[in-house]
């Protein structure tokens, strides 16, 4: 990944967000997707808004006709041709059937004149073949789902497969892993896009899970579980902790502000926010630190320091555990200008 492409992209990215016109959004559909890989990018980067302003104007089409047949066996209308390609700044492929037919050749033409005149281009699980299929990806490094390693490096010996990441990104390319690596991926580039903070309501609002199990690497921040609906002594203080992530917190210190022993309010956090406080606590530092970074109007130090971790080192230790990037390098993608 180009440090310095990518900081030009997003600065660019950025400024466009500033105007009233959303950025268009073209959702290619084909006969026999799976529902949850459809919806998920409708979800994101439409129904997600809620009522709010949404950034985003969602087209879905399909290069085969209007009728289609989901793999759940309920058939959906889509009234737009990949025509709408044309006009889009992000084209999301959200999968591709199992059988890896090769795309038409007029998707893969509409595909090449996108990326050529600026546009992102995703592929989300098997999406990635089609975005191969281009040639785009010769040189580069991609990922997919897992159990298409093989398939993958052998039709497309020219770019290196990583089965690791949720997903990868290059400058106007971005392909994820499996199913729920989607929403991971479709949240990024909202924040590509729009920044932590409509991210963070957008996921709060979409209830993702606190933290992702397995051997994959979480490139973007993991949302925390909601608050419980109702006020309980638990999330009261919990409250009072997000405005002051800077001070040391402890299970101790917690839950006798709680007025708890140790273990019961160990037992109800976890009930109520799907995670330890410790790790609860991380994420919010973390959050926090991505905020002045992006702002890029302090040093590391000082926003290490400001997010209540302490030292430095500590901080640059967790970030880079987190998100496999450098303080430093997340401020240089995501619209910091200052490199302290």
């Amino acid at each position: 990944m180009c440090n310095t492409c990518l900081k030009d992209t997003y600065r660019s990215n950025r400024a466009n967000m500033t105007t009233t016109t959303p950025l268009k959004v073209a959702l290619v559909a084909f006969d026999g997707i799976s529902a949850f890989h459809l919806s998920v990018p409708c979800l994101v980067f439409q129904d997600g808004f809620l009522g709010q302003p949404c950034p985003f104007d969602l087209t879905i089409c399909s290069p085969e006709g209007p009728n289609l047949e989901t793999s759940s066996g309920f058939a959906v209308r889509i009234n737009r041709s990949i025509d709408a390609i044309d006009c889009a700044d992000i084209i999301v492929i959200p999968s591709w059937p199992n059988a890896l037919p090769p795309p038409p050749t007029p998707l893969i033409d509409k595909l090449k004149s996108a990326h050529q005149r600026g546009a992102l281009l995703v592929g989300l699980c098997l999406g990635a073949f089609v975005i191969a299929e281009t040639g785009l990806l010769d040189g580069q490094t991609a990922t997919t789902h897992w159990a298409f390693v093989e398939q993958f490096s052998q039709r497309f010996p020219k770019v290196t497969f990583d089965s690791q990441p949720l997903f990868i990104e290059h400058p106007q390319l971005i392909t994820s892993a499996g199913t729920a690596a989607s929403l991971d991926c479709c949240l990024h580039v909202v924040r590509r896009f729009c920044g932590s903070d409509v991210t963070s309501q957008l996921a709060r609002v979409l209830v993702t899970a606190p933290f992702r199990s397995g051997g994959q690497q979480q490139y973007i921040p993991s949302p925390i579980a909601p608050r419980p609906e109702q006020a309980t002594s638990v999330s009261k203080v919990v409250e009072q902790v997000e405005q002051e992530l800077n001070q040391s917190h402890s299970i101790e210190t917690m839950a006798k502000r709680c007025a708890m022993s140790r273990r019961t309010f160990t037992r109800q956090f976890k009930a109520s926010y799907g995670c330890t406080f410790g790790e609860w606590l991380l994420t919010q530092r973390l959050k926090l630190s991505q905020q002045y970074l992006e702002k890029g109007e302090r040093s590391i130090a000082q926003v290490a320091e400001l997010a209540g971790f302490g030292s430095e080192s500590v901080y640059r230790k967790h970030f880079k555990a987190a998100f496999d990037v450098s303080p430093s390098q997340w401020r240089a993608t995501f619209g910091g200008d200052k490199e302290r």
